[in-house]
Parts: C-alpha cells; sequence; structure tokens
C-alpha cells in the first residue's frame, strides 16, 4: 500500500521535494510507493495551481487537517512554523519531515524533539548535503582512517541576494519568524556537515553582523526593520580536538550558493564544493598536489540509480536521495539520519555561535547547556 504523503509548503522546498517524490519511481523502484494526497498552503490559489503542477491529489488550507490523515507528513514552511504542526503530527503518530533549521530557537527546537521521542515514529530533518555522493565518499574516507588525525576543518557558504540594499525584506529577515540570518539559514547546513564527517562541537567563538538595517517591503512605500544577522563567522574547538573555522553570508558579491568545506588531517585533506558537488578534491600522504576525484563511479553512493559513471548528477538529485532513505525508514518503521536529534544537536551549535556574539566570549556547550 503507497504511503500518503501530506506537504505543508509550495514554494522553494515544497518544489524541490515534490519534484524528488515524483522521480522516485522511475530511479529508485525499491522505494515505498508513495501518494502526493495533500499540499497545504494559506493561499487557495497559488495552492491549487502548485498541487496541479506537483502532482498532488488535493489541497487543504489548515495543516490540523491533514496532521492525522496522512502517513507522513512534510513540514516545508518558513521556520516559525516548523514547531506546532510538526509537534501535532507526531502526537498523532504520524512521522514528520521539517525544514532545517530545525525551529527559530533552541527552546522550540527541544520540544519538537521531546515530541519526536515521545512518538517514536521517524523524524528527520532536512540536511540535504549529506546525501550528496562525494560527502558520502569524503565520509566513508574520514571514518577508515584515510586522512590520519583530524587536525583542521573549514566550512564556508557565501550568497550575494542581499547585497543590493533595495532587495525586498521577507521572513527570512525577521527573527521571530527565522530566528537568525545566514547563521541558520546558511550555517545550520555547515554545522550539520561539521558533526556528519568531523564529530562534535565543543566550544565557540562567534560574530554576526546586519550590514543593512532595514529594508522595503515589496508593493508598498514602507520599510521593515532587519532582525537578524547578514553574515556569521566562527571559531570552533572540536570533542577530537581538532580546531575549526565558519562563515556564511547574504552579502558576498559574486558568490551564489558557494558551499564548502575543507579537512585536513596528519596522512592526507580533502576539499568538497557544491558548485563541482560531483567532485572530491583529495590529497593523500605521499601526493604532489590535490587529485580532482570524479565521484560517479557505479560503486559511489546513490549513482548506479542514475546514469552511466561520468555523466554528472545535481542539486536537485540530493532531494531524491534524502526522501529515498526517509520513505523507506517510515515504511521499515526504522531510523533516519539526519533526525531532529540532530536539528537539535545544530540548533545548540547556532545558540552557543549567539551567545558568544553577544558576550564576547567562547561558549563550552556543555556548560552552557546543562
Amino acid at each position: 500500500m503507497a504511503l500518503e504523503v501530506g506537504v505543508l509548503g509550495y514554494r522553494f522546498m515544497g518544489k524541490a521535494h515534490a519534484n524528488a517524490l515524483s522521480r522516485l519511481p522511475m530511479f529508485f523502484p525499491d522505494a515505498p510507493a508513495v501518494e502526493r494526497r495533500v499540499l497545504v498552503g494559506r493561499d487557495e490559489e497559488a495552492l491549487a495551481e502548485a498541487a496541479d503542477r506537483f502532482g498532488f491529489e488535493s489541497t487543504a488550507t489548515d495543516w490540523r487537517e491533514v496532521v492525522d490523515d496522512v502517513d507522513v507528513f512534510y513540514n516545508l514552511g518558513p521556520n516559525h512554523v516548523h514547531a506546532e504542526p510538526s509537534i501535532a503530527a507526531l502526537e498523532a503518530g504520524t512521522p514528520v519531515f521539517c525544514e532545517k533549521p530545525l525551529a527559530p530557537t533552541l527552546e522550540t527546537a527541544r520540544e519538537m524533539t521531546d515530541a519526536a521521542r515521545r512518538a517514536g515514529v521517524p523524524a528527520g530533518c532536512a540536511f540535504n548535503y549529506r546525501f550528496v555522493p562525494a560527502i558520502q565518499y569524503a565520509k566513508e574516507l574520514l571514518e577508515s582512517g584515510e586522512l590520519g588525525e583530524i587536525h583542521h576543518v573549514r566550512g564556508r557558504y557565501l550568497q550575494d541576494w542581499l547585497v543590493d540594499p533595495d532587495a525586498p525584506w521577507s521572513w527570512r529577515n525577521d527573527e521571530e519568524m527565522a530566528g537568525s540570518g545566514a547563521l541558520g539559514d546558511l550555517g545550520s547546513h555547515t554545522v550539520d556537515l561539521v558533526r556528519f564527517l568531523v564529530g562534535e562541537i565543543d566550544r565557540v567563538s562567534g560574530h554576526l553582523q546586519t550590514f543593512v538595517d532595514e529594508r522595503p517591503v515589496e508593493g508598498s512605500d514602507e520599510t521593515r526593520p532587519v532582525t537578524v544577522d547578514d553574515a556569521y563567522s566562527a571559531q570552533l574547538e572540536l570533542e577530537n580536538g581538532a580546531m575549526g573555522t565558519l562563515e556564511a553570508s547574504r552579502f558576498a558579491t559574486g558568490h551564489k550558493n558557494d558551499h564548502t568545506i575543507e579537512i585536513h588531517g596528519s596522512e592526507g585533506s580533502l576539499k568538497f564544493s557544491l558548485e563541482r558537488l560531483n567532485e572530491l578534491e583529495l590529497l593523500r600522504e605521499d601526493d604532489r598536489g590535490y587529485e580532482t576525484i570524479l565521484v560517479t563511479d557505479a560503486d559511489d553512493p546513490y549513482v548506479d540509480h542514475w546514469w552511466p559513471p561520468g555523466h554528472v548528477i545535481g542539486w536537485e538529485h540530493t532531494f531524491v536521495h534524502e526522501n529515498y532513505e526517509f520513505l523507506t525508514a517510515v515504511a521499515n518503521e526504522g531510523a533516519f539520519e539526519p533526525s531532529f536529534e540532530d536539528g537539535l544537536a545544530a540548533q545548540r551549535v547556532l545558540e552557543a555561535i549567539q551567545r558568544s556574539d553577544d558576550r564576547g566570549e567562547w561558549v563550552d556547550l556543555d556548560r552552557e547547556f546543562e
């Protein structure tokens, strides 16, 4: 029997996940059968148009009518809408897949994670970059000890869509709705990759900056204040003794969606860039320089489901891999990672970076969040 899926949100992430759900049966025939049952939103006209394009059977303007009437609930709405529908779905015993960051605040992320623990059903957090084949290959190398003892990790996520001061205000510029700016929206992805690849973060020192204090409201003469960061940077100490640096910005002129991570060990190093997501730059101990590895061989993770070796895949394919793993966990009543626990762990790091900026001092996560 097909899993009936309800999806809240039909814009950027709604489209990305609807595309993934539609591709699953063609490229992942062992994936659970899925029925795109209902699309949830507020604007009935836009909702109906989106449901028609995305292949959903019906629409609803109230998530309360959906969460206990489907087999799986996807919460792809803005950050401030993550908690209430997700918790209601979990209390109804419905598995939930939620966009990142898990919540606008650490307190809300804890409430969501507590609900997931009580429910005992899969609860996934949408850190899709874990499902890039090159990232999976990097993890294999790190777990096998190929790079030796890890000394450094360096992550950055750069965009430039807000560098124009006349770019319109959106919910992403509001602390109450978004929680934070570049830190949560972009930094949560990098924090998750650091945890996934290298390990847990012990201490942080953070700095946040807002470059434009107010922005015009589209279609009016009004402006609204920007109450979140436009950029952040942070220094890290990790449990395994490695040190790290992170940064993200929406003001990095010339960078559209530049997410990179570098890891340096005693016996080698690797570099990954989302702008070249089929490649991994790898240096082993006796190499003279970095080797560019095209991660498209048939035995690379997920690649055998797509095209012959050498035929590259794109950003949207990471959502297919992510949906495949999550829905398989739901069908088999198994575990899925990244889970709400991972979302909460990332949220602790984000909160620590904010508190470090507020206080002008390093923040020890265990001591801060006892």
